[in-house]
């Protein structure tokens, strides 16, 4: 009987360490990523509709530098672009590689330029800067620390030092548990052309994610932004997101959608939202040649404003 009962408490006790080890992994929380990307999901299903003609040319010189020719024709924007990108050595990750330098220039001088730089697994640091009439007009530099359920990130925009006048934002996300993340973010800014001198305003993020969906928002003493993802089947994502500003006293919401038919190599996105604006982008890949094909379309009938925009993506 005692040789019985002591197996007994034996096998007890292993099914019991492995419930333990089952709920602690189903429990383990995990880094929430950056502030910046909490409504990612949301913004990526969106349509990013374009006017007029588009051509773009994607040149690879290496394996780790790429030259881009960019031609635009429209009524809001026409000239041409030169971009690009250079990917570092710096293996991370089979899908990242860094230092990742980018930029573009046109012939009337403007320039963008962005750098991104893994000094470590924890730590990422940015700079990016934008040219315009030969004068700097922005300039940002951010640094990220990524723990282990949590992300720290500090940035600084257009120091001036002669007009004494800086933008310092400070962001913060932790994983409260494997479903719910939240954080704050801090913008503090000071200058001669504020009221006061400076100025510091505080928000709220949170964000809950659900086997096949997720919710986030963010609430500022101005504003009150959510948003929802749905990924309704593996063809169709469908999402939702609602911005309100206090101020304005005034309300935006915006349905949208992707459809992804991966045998036909065709992407369509669509939104609709409440001020009756209807916009969509269709994308094709031309196999087997080396072409992405893009028609874009806008459309308010309350204005009856209605934009076409077509694009050729070589590369």
């Amino acid at each position: 009987m005692g040789a019985i009962a002591s197996r007994y408490r034996v096998s007890n006790s292993a099914l019991s360490s492995t419930d333990i080890k089952n709920l602690e992994d189903a429990n383990k929380r995990e880094n929430p990523g950056t502030l910046d990307e909490l409504h990612k999901k949301t913004k990526d299903v969106m349509p990013v509709n374009f006017e007029g003609g588009k051509l773009m040319v994607n040149k690879g010189i290496s394996n780790h530098f790429q030259m881009s020719h960019t031609l635009t024709m429209s009524t809001a924007q026409n000239g041409y672009k030169l971009g690009a990108t250079y990917i570092g050595t710096k293996q991370i990750s089979p899908t990242e590689a860094f230092p990742v330098v980018l930029g573009d220039v046109d012939p009337a001088g403007n320039v963008n330029f962005n750098f991104i730089h893994q000094l470590s697994p924890d730590v990422r640091v940015k700079a990016a800067a934008q040219i315009q009439e030969c004068k700097l007009t922005a300039t940002q530099g951010t640094f990220e620390y990524k723990g282990s359920d949590y992300t720290l990130a500090m940035a600084v925009g257009k120091p001036d030092f002669s007009e004494k006048s800086s933008v310092f934002v400070g962001h913060y996300l932790q994983s409260v548990t494997k479903r719910l993340a939240l954080g704050a973010e801090l913008v503090y800014q000071s200058s001669a052309r504020v009221m006061g001198g400076e100025i510091a305003i505080a928000s709220a993020a949170a964000r809950y994610t659900m086997d096949d969906s997720e919710v986030s928002a963010t609430l500022g003493p101005a504003s009150f932004h959510v948003c929802y993802f749905k990924q309704a089947s593996e063809q169709l994502q469908v999402v939702a997101e609602m911005d309100t500003s206090f101020r304005g006293m005034e309300s935006v919401g915006t349905i949208g959608y992707q459809v992804t038919i991966p045998k036909a190599e065709l992407v369509f996105r669509g939104m609709v939202d409440s001020n009756w604006n209807i916009g969509a982008v269709l994308e094709k890949k031309l196999q087997p040649l080396p072409f992405t094909f893009a028609l874009s379309g806008m459309a308010n009938q309350a204005k009856q404003q209605f934009k076409f925009g077509c694009g050729l993506i070589i590369g």
